[in-house]
Parts: structure tokens; sequence; C-alpha cells
């Protein structure tokens, strides 16, 4: 299988930052790694520990937001790095750390699912459903959880869709 970089499922999605994209979406093998190759898009750049910004709070969290944004527009790996600071945060335990830990398994499934690897994907999917569905019904920082699982259980459990599920914040 060649290595390509994945595409955004909806380039026309909407951003919930400002910030700018990454110059490229990493992809083991394909590209250089961003922070430990010279030619990698965040190489040299401190990994500072983001703000603590209170869950209900989610939309004065520029990382968090950030990080959705790099969700939706295939930038797996790179959302991974974004909500794993915010992750570490929480001292990996509660109810902000399984959600944020279901995201970043969701992201990794993807990239894993795209790279070829069904059985990873399969595994990490099944995984961040059951986080996800830990955190609760209704509405966790903006995310729908119950449309969000499902998209989840349909592209990486059951492998029912070919549509990749994507975050839409309230």
């Amino acid at each position: 299988m060649e290595l390509v970089e994945p595409r955004p499922p909806d380039p026309t999605w909407p951003r919930y930052s400002t910030a700018a994209f990454p110059a490229y979406r990493f992809v083991a093998g394909l590209n250089p790694h961003p922070r430990r190759h010279p030619k990698g898009h965040a190489y040299g750049t401190p990994e500072l520990p983001p703000p603590r910004v209170p869950p209900e709070r989610w939309r004065e969290n520029a990382v968090y937001l950030q990080g959705i944004d790099l969700y939706n527009f295939a930038y797996w790996w790179e959302c991974h790095e974004a909500l794993e600071g915010l992750w570490h945060l929480t001292g990996h335990r509660g109810t902000q750390a399984q959600f944020l830990q279901g995201i970043i398994q969701v992201a990794a499934a993807n990239l894993k699912r795209h790279m070829g690897s069904l059985t990873g994907a399969r595994r990490l999917g099944a995984e961040a459903v059951e986080r996800l569905v830990s955190v609760g019904a209704g509405s966790y920082m903006g995310l729908g959880l119950e449309p969000f699982i499902r998209g989840v259980r349909d592209y990486h459990v059951d492998e029912s869709t070919r549509a990749i599920p994507l975050i839409r914040l309230d």
C-alpha cells in the first residue's frame, strides 16, 4: 500500500480556532517526524504545557479548539499531540480525562485505518467508544456524545460505513 497524506473528510467543515494548520499531516514513513527531524513542521518548537481551563469553559480553551480542528481536517497525529497536553493536565483521571483520551484514541484509530492497520484501528476505536460512553449522555465540552460515539462505532468497530466521524461543537 502506497503511503499518502490523509485528506480532510469535509474541507468545508466549520473551524473552531484561528490557528494555522501545520505544513503537512504527519504519516510515519511518508514525511519527517514533526518534532524529531530537523525538517519536521514542529522541530525546535518548545512543548509548553497548555493552560488549565475548566471543561465547562471549553469555548475559551484555544488548545482544545485547535485540537478539534486538527482532528476534523485529518491532522490526526497533530490532534493527538495537542490534546495529549490537556489530558496530562487531568492527571489521567476523571470525566475530562476519559473524554480527551477517547478523542485521542479516535484520532489514532483514524490514522491507523488510513495506513491500512485495520486491527489496530478496530482496537483503538473500541477503546475510544468505551471511554466516551463512560463520560455519559448529552454533550460534553461542546460535543454531542451519542452521535459521535455512534459514528466511531460504525466506522471503526462495526465497519458499517466509510464516513469518518467528524466533531461538531455546540
